[in-house]
């Protein structure tokens, strides 16, 4: 949605009214899958997910057969990001801050914050990797207190998050100087998924993001760089409210392809002896086939199930939407606009894995948005997957315009000007715009 198309902003987010009235703004079209890791990816690198590898929020390692979700190391990233480039300039005056965004896990950037807690037996230490060292111990947390894990995410997760990255955001700008400082505020992914995209609780959120945005201006203002500082606001993605799921896995089993061991009186996929399974994110899913020979048959059964809306097989149908990358699954499949796949393979809820029922997003072979809500009666993760009212990670060509995210600037250039009379703008031409705008 175009700024020109709401008076919500103009009406109730002044700051980044104020951002967009002093440079420009533009509709972006984000690569696919529009999911968090692939979309900060390509604004990172300028590249797209064939290109950087990350095909989606988890990864599957064919050969020990196991998949992994939400890592955060640099390596995983197959290409340069920005700080790459600028680490190479010759002058030594270029410095960058990169704060929550993800896969930055031991990146090269001049500053890092991200969420790293030590998994003890019965505990857990809340912690943050930071470069340079001790810069969350000894810098952040006296100013600002200890980072709270639970208020990022799962059901206890709200803008109090958001109010202490602001606040690390603010105190680096004051203590390291960055030339250029990236950093992420999350709240509102949160209630888009628990409300719906429109709901108040999303318009209640993004005030509240607006009002941090403005003490982050202030705080430049203070700093007097004001003249000298780019304020760039942007969405990775927009969502799509949903109003029901597709418990892809368990299909798969019903057809004979997935297979389960018990264990302890649960079931856990055996991806071994899997002849496919599926790795959901979101509204897309990368199906993994353990013969070639079966890839059409899959494919068959996959294009009969009602709320798939699209299935890619050949490496042009993938390489069309620029996922024709190793990492990615032999079939990708598509949700309808109000579907989304669930990672569930178990017909009854007491043979669920123990993880199913808790904050766990390392052990799920899929992104569990359901990790948002809570049984009080329970006390645990529930597994009721209708809760879920809004989703995301289709492709623009199967929606149009109501597919795309806002970048907005305060500067004004001719290298912006350049951007702006593109027919299309993508998160991997935006990355494009900050590697040439800031190396």
């Amino acid at each position: 949605m175009g700024l020109e198309s709401s008076n919500f902003i103009s009406d109730n987010l002044p700051n980044i009214q104020f951002v967009a009235e002093k440079g420009a703004y533009c509709q972006v079209t984000p690569v696919f899958p529009a999911v968090t890791s692939t979309v900060q990816a390509s604004l990172l690198t300028g590249k797209y997910p064939n290109e950087h590898g990350i095909i989606s929020n988890g990864t599957y390692n064919r050969s020990n057969y196991s998949v992994s979700f939400w890592e955060q190391d640099s390596s995983l990233v197959e290409a340069q990001r920005i700080w790459d480039f600028q680490n190479r300039g010759a002058s030594g005056n270029v410095k960058s801050a990169v704060l929550f965004w993800q896969n930055t896990l031991y990146a090269g950037s001049d500053v890092v914050v991200t969420p790293k807690p030590i998994h003890l037996e019965h505990d857990m230490i809340m912690w943050c990797y930071s470069r340079p060292p001790n810069f969350y111990e000894d810098i952040l947390k006296p100013k600002l207190g200890e980072f709270q894990l639970t208020s990022y995410w799962g059901p206890f997760a709200s803008s109090k998050s958001t109010e202490w990255i602001a606040g690390a955001t603010e105190v680096t700008f004051e203590t390291q100087r960055p030339s250029i400082l990236l950093t992420y505020f999350p709240h509102v992914d949160y209630s888009a998924q628990r409300f719906g995209k429109n709901s108040r609780q999303v318009k209640e959120d993004l005030v509240k993001a607006d009002i941090l945005i403005g003490r982050c201006i202030e705080r430049v203002k203070k700093l007097d760089l004001f003249d000298s500082t780019e304020f760039v606001v942007l969405s990775e993605y927009p969502f799509c409210d949903v109003e029901g799921f597709i418990n892809l896995n368990q299909l798969l089993r019903d057809a004979g392809y997935l297979q389960v061991r018990k264990i302890g009186g649960y079931e856990f996929i055996d991806f071994e002896y899997s002849g496919a399974f599926a790795m959901v994110d979101h509204q897309v899913a990368h199906i993994y086939v353990k013969s070639p020979v079966q890839i059409d048959e899959v494919k068959k059964y996959l294009d009969k199930i009602r709320g798939i809306d699209k299935v890619l097989s050949t490496r042009s149908e993938k390489h069309e939407y620029q996922i024709d990358h190793p990492k990615s699954g032999d079939l990708i499949a598509i949700s309808e606009k109000n579907k989304w796949f669930t990672y569930y393979w178990w017909y009854d809820p007491v043979s669920a894995p123990p993880f199913a029922t808790t904050v766990d997003i390392h052990r799920k072979p899929g992104y569990d948005p359901v990790e948002l809500f809570f049984d009080q009666n329970k006390k645990s993760i529930p597994l009721d997957a209708s809760l879920v009212k809004s989703s995301h990670g289709r492709p623009l060509q199967l929606d149009g315009e109501n597919s795309t995210s806002i970048f907005i600037t305060s500067k004004k250039d001719e290298r912006i000007n350049s951007l702006m009379a593109k027919d299309t703008v993508t998160s991997a031409d935006l990355g494009s715009y900050f590697i040439e705008s800031y190396t």
